[in-house]
């Protein structure tokens, strides 16, 4: 809808309006002394503003949301009844290219005569629509401003009817995240049953083959694909360890040193190049690893006598590591400086030296926080996907030899979903049943990092 921003402004303007209006009425009806209001003018003007604006924007969201289809519809059911008797499919063809032709964009064919009366009876009705649109969001939003406008009073409770209704707004936003996320969950859901109907669970969670390819003929040579998930997992784990081995100590280190040793000078200048780490591409990371990690440690490996490929799990996890460390270190220096001061000056006032401190007292008050900052690390390399398609390849090897190719399970739910694809294949299937087990993964990732912060943070608080 094009000419949803200048709705939009107009509305904005509109309720600035309502505000204005509402806040005089206010200083109005309480003969210009705020000591005789129950909330201060500017919550009357806000009651009146909020008033105009919701229901106005409730309106204004689904119409826009469903005034496509709805006039889709209405056109479909005009056109002849040999149109309207085909099939979904080549019903959903026509329709595809009646949008095109709407939009002006580049259709499949020559339009004959009954598309193009079918376009023309589209335009009309909307416009009508957007006018109707218009009318009805303005209408609503007066009669609305109205109705709180009348409401003011000297004794009318402003403040307690904006608190209701942003706390409405903050609900129904609450609502609107989780009904996402129980919609993504489900749909990865369902997706995964279809698979899992085509191949049984235990040869997917225990198969050490993983090829998900699905012949074409009956002939073909490897027409059974194999969809072992074992080799993925241990190659994701493989990778996740390394680059927690580099991440974990150097980023624990540099919270200890910004947070407990450096100067306000150098923490202001080093805590920020620190972070810029965290802002950089992992394309560009990805870049890092596959043409400077990669080969140099391919080199060095023949030098030594290694036998070293191309594409290695060692060249992807020291990366990753490296775009990790952040993570690590602000989550850890933020909260180690949370620990009381009152605990460091126990420990100095007991004699202890400041190394004594950090490893005896703020060390394990913090640890909770650090458990917390070191999963969600975890949980980041885990889902990482562009460092390992361009550093560890996509050979799904079992092994624990870090110098080998090998996959993760967000490199082949990519691979598996890149092209035109079937929906009914096990082999696309696959990708939606990966994603189930990596966010089982994940999720018991997170809780067991809440039972640990938990278990301490009673311990020292």
């Amino acid at each position: 809808m094009t000419q949803t921003p200048i709705i939009l402004l107009l509305l904005l303007a509109f309720c600035s309006a309502a505000f204005y209006v509402g806040r005089r009425r206010a200083l109005s009806v309480a003969g210009g002394q705020i000591r005789n209001l129950h909330s201060l003018p500017g919550y009357y003007g806000l009651y009146v503003a909020l008033w105009a604006a919701l229901p106005a924007l409730i309106l204004f969201g689904l119409w826009s949301a469903f005034e496509g289809s709805i006039i889709t519809q209405m056109v479909v059911a005009e056109m002849p009844a040999s149109v309207r008797a085909l099939e979904p499919a080549k019903l959903n063809l026509l329709v595809n290219d009646l949008h095109n032709l709407v939009s002006g964009n580049v259709v499949s064919g020559t339009p004959d005569a009954a598309m193009q009366a079918a376009a023309e009876r589209y335009r009309n009705l909307q416009s009508i629509a957007s006018a109707t649109l218009i009318a009805v969001t303005f209408g609503i939003a007066a009669v609305a401003g109205w109705f709180a406008f009348s409401r003011i009073r000297p004794h009318h409770r402003a403040r307690n009817g904006v608190e209701r209704i942003i706390m409405g707004v903050l609900i129904a936003s609450s609502l609107v995240a989780i009904l996402t996320t129980v919609g993504i969950v489900l749909s990865v859901l369902f997706e995964s049953i279809r698979f899992f109907h085509a191949v049984p669970f235990h040869e997917f969670l225990f198969g050490l083959n993983w090829s998900p390819q699905i012949a074409i003929r009956a002939d073909q040579a490897g027409s059974t694909g194999a969809f072992g998930a074992v080799p993925l997992f241990a190659g994701t784990m493989l990778i996740t360890v390394i680059a927690m081995v580099v991440a974990v100590p150097i980023g624990l280190m540099a919270a200890f040193y910004l947070s407990e040793y450096a100067g306000p000078k150098v923490r202001s200048t080093a805590k920020p190049l620190l972070e810029v780490l965290a802002g950089i591409p992992t394309v560009v990371y990805g870049f890092f690893a596959a043409l400077t990690v990669a080969p140099f440690i391919r080199d060095s490996g023949t030098i030594l006598g290694l036998d070293v490929a191309s594409e290695s799990a060692l060249a992807a996890g020291l990366v990753m590591g490296i775009m990790i460390i952040p993570f690590v270190s602000s989550l850890s220096d933020d909260v180690i400086n949370a620990v009381p001061q009152s605990l460091r000056d126990g420990a100095y006032g007991m004699g202890a030296t400041q190394s004594e401190t950090i490893r005896k007292v703020i060390f394990p008050a913090a640890l909770p926080g650090i458990v917390g900052a070191v999963l969600l690390a975890v949980s980041r390399a885990v889902g990482e996907t562009m460092i390992v398609v361009m550093a560890a390849g996509l050979s799904s090897n079992l092994t624990a030899n870090p110098l080998e190719a090998v996959t993760t399970v967000t490199v082949q739910i990519v691979t598996l979903l890149v092209g035109d694809q079937e929906f009914d294949s096990p082999k696309t299937l696959a990708a939606f049943a990966l994603g189930l087990m990596l966010f089982v993964t994940t999720l018991c990732l997170n809780v067991f990092a809440l039972y640990i912060v938990r278990k301490y943070r009673e311990q020292y608080d």
